[in-house]
């Protein structure tokens, strides 16, 4: 039993650290941040695999927190909260099209806010983060985290999906 707590507590020490250097950063820290969110999922999950070098190469230091360590961008930080244009929303991370601007609204919260992605772009975990547990999404592609989904949003899905801009992309329709 006490070596178990002196797991948890180290493990508790570490992810406090992690948290306070991204909250500092101006991005605030979820979950337990690994070297890749997906540390402990098969590399054949995803159509997409990359080393943590090659995704740090693709992606700005704020994308790589958000994508592939699970940080949370700062509330109101994204320009893609304001963004009131027809378009798609795409995986930053593999450009992969996840979300239609048609589902977007308003969710007063901060972060961009969807009531459904496109079909089969989204997957789910649990993410027993923060003392609750809560439904973690990301992109079925590359595994890149986008967010989480909450069951406070508008009809017809009930469904509010809450996303960090940084991980998305956004397209235009053009015409």
């Amino acid at each position: 039993m006490k070596h178990e707590t002196s797991i948890n507590r180290r493990h508790f020490l570490r992810d406090s650290a992690l948290a306070w250097t991204a909250a500092s950063s101006g991005l605030v820290a979820v979950g337990s941040v690994t070297p890749t969110a997906w540390a402990n999922t098969p590399a054949q999950a995803f159509e997409i695999v990359r080393t943590p070098q090659e995704w740090r190469q693709l992606l700005t230091k704020e994308q790589f927190a958000v994508l592939r360590e699970e940080a949370t961008e700062k509330r109101y930080s994204s320009p893609l909260l304001k963004e009131k244009r027809a378009g798609t929303y795409h995986c930053a991370g593999c450009n992969l099209a996840v979300y239609s601007a048609e589902t977007k609204y308003d969710s007063k919260t901060g972060w961009p806010s969807f009531w459904d992605a496109l079909e089969n772009a989204v997957g789910t975990r649990p993410d027993d983060s923060f003392f609750s547990t809560r439904t973690e999404v990301h992109c079925r592609r590359c595994g890149g985290h986008f967010g989480h989904i909450f069951d406070d949003g508008p009809a017809p899905t009930g469904k509010r999906h809450c996303l960090n801009g940084l991980a998305l992309t956004f397209q235009p329709s053009v015409g």
